[in-house]
């Protein structure tokens, strides 16, 4: 079976230049591969800052924008497929997004947050309608959430039952809220029987601080890799033979019984 080797860039790229972030990932994409990476993932929001206030609607671009072009001569110069966190401008109208490019610098997927997190979200994004979205890389089944999302059990599972393999979680995880880059996110991958790339931004940021504790957590519930607090680039292994071993083991899909929890919704 095939295995995936994922690089995730914990780091706040430079807040409010939207360049400065882009050489940041041109580097880590290089470092990356050189690793053996097939993926790199980076964080919530990542080519413009999280904090960033009014300056939302002036930053934000349309998926196929210029600066998703940009991207995607990086995922072909390195041979590796990027994902990034942006705010997308869809006429006038703005989602906190995340993009999935692959290697060869087509756009393989694009989701948009459903659950919006705090006044300033709240404020300037619109929340996205399609809780499921994926994508195919190399034999890997890859699904998309984003920070807060990943909070609601419903959407884990959910994307557990369309067959996703690897959920990518770009976050914005802020203090004091560490315990869910150490304890919730492997709980996560462990009830839905599927790996969890979590990969966080880091440091002070206008009114948040962000915990970083970027991570990559597999179906038996264990941490194959975590950063610290600090930028940092850090790889792990999605190994596909694990995780249909892990799933056999712990049949948490099979012994489901939908009938009983009609009261979810």
């Amino acid at each position: 079976m095939p295995s995936l080797r994922t690089a995730l860039f914990q780091s706040s790229g430079r807040p409010g230049s939207v360049a400065g972030s882009v050489e940041l990932l041109a580097d880590a994409a290089r470092r990356a591969a050189a690793t053996g990476a097939r993926l790199l993932v980076c964080p919530e929001l990542y080519l413009t800052g999280y904090a960033i206030g009014d300056d939302v609607p002036r930053l934000a671009e349309a998926a196929d924008g210029p600066t998703a072009r940009a991207v995607a001569e990086i995922a072909v110069r390195h041979r590796i497929a990027v994902h990034y966190g942006y705010p997308e401008r869809e006429g006038d109208t703005l989602y906190n997004s995340a993009q999935l490019i692959g290697p060869d610098g087509t756009t393989l997927a694009n989701y948009r947050k459903t659950h919006l997190f705090g006044d300033f979200e709240q404020r300037w994004f619109t929340p996205g309608g399609q809780p499921v979205v994926q994508a195919e890389l190399g034999g890997v089944r890859i699904g998309l959430l984003t920070c807060y999302d990943v909070e609601f059990p419903e959407n884990v599972r959910a994307h557990a039952l369309a067959g996703t393999d690897l959920l990518l979680v770009p976050t914005a995880l802020m203090h004091p809220f560490s315990f869910v880059a150490e304890s919730l996110v492997p709980v996560r991958a462990f009830e839905s029987q599927l790996y969890l790339a979590y990969v966080n931004r880091t440091g002070p940021e206008g009114e948040f601080d962000f915990t970083g504790l970027s991570c990559l957590a597999g179906p038996d519930g264990t941490v194959r890799t975590r950063a610290g607090r600090g930028e940092e680039l850090v790889t792990g292994d999605v190994d596909l033979a694990l995780l249909a071993a892990s799933r056999a083991a712990n049949p948490y899909l099979r012994d489901r019984r939908p009938g009983l929890y009609g009261s979810l919704v």
